[in-house]
């Protein structure tokens, strides 16, 4: 039995677990909302508060793979553009506020590609953004520190580092380019 919103939050989810799709996002959605309401005074959220971890890793389900990580992000620090792999992930805001760009990727008549951003959203304190498997995407935290979980359903290190499936862009001349994984 769960004697705490995280705990309860472990449960919710892996209840709701399976393949991707519409209502197993929005099962993981609704489970995070859940989370972004516990009380500050339960003691892992009250450590998040107290230590500000750059990352720290609050569960991996050991069947299911998918991961709960915590953030900590300072105003000012911007994370360029970049997507998930194959992955697919909600990022649930706890306290400060990100301003989350979203990218379409353009392929170039003559090779190479460039992004064009669609559009930018501030994600505040109780709010979750999805991101699925290609969607491209950029952060900067606006109003720091801003505390954040970062839901991803399977290892992203392992997916950048190993699998190399992860790509990040650069910007040349004023403008995102495509860069390799």
């Amino acid at each position: 039995m769960a004697t705490n919103a995280l705990e309860s939050w472990i449960a919710g989810i892996r209840s709701a677990w399976g393949p991707l799709s519409s209502e197993v996002v929005a099962g993981c959605r609704r489970h995070l909302e859940d989370l972004l309401e516990a009380p500050a005074t339960e003691e892992w959220l009250s450590a998040l508060h107290r230590e500000a971890p750059a990352s720290k890793e609050l569960y991996r389900d050991p069947t299911h793979g998918f991961v709960l990580l915590a953030h900590t992000e300072y105003a000012g620090l911007y994370r360029p553009p970049h997507d998930h792999g194959r992955g697919w992930v909600i990022y649930a805001m706890q306290q400060g506020e990100i301003e989350m760009g979203s990218y379409a990727r353009i392929e170039n008549p003559g090779g190479g590609a460039q992004l064009v951003k669609r559009d930018s959203t501030r994600l505040r304190p109780g709010q979750v953004r999805v991101y699925l498997p290609g969607d491209i995407h950029d952060t900067r935290c606006v109003k720091g520190p801003a505390l954040l979980f970062r839901f991803t359903e399977r290892d992203l290190k392992r997916e950048d580092k190993e699998e190399h499936r992860v790509t990040r862009y650069v910007e040349r001349n004023g403008a995102w380019t495509g860069a390799a994984p």
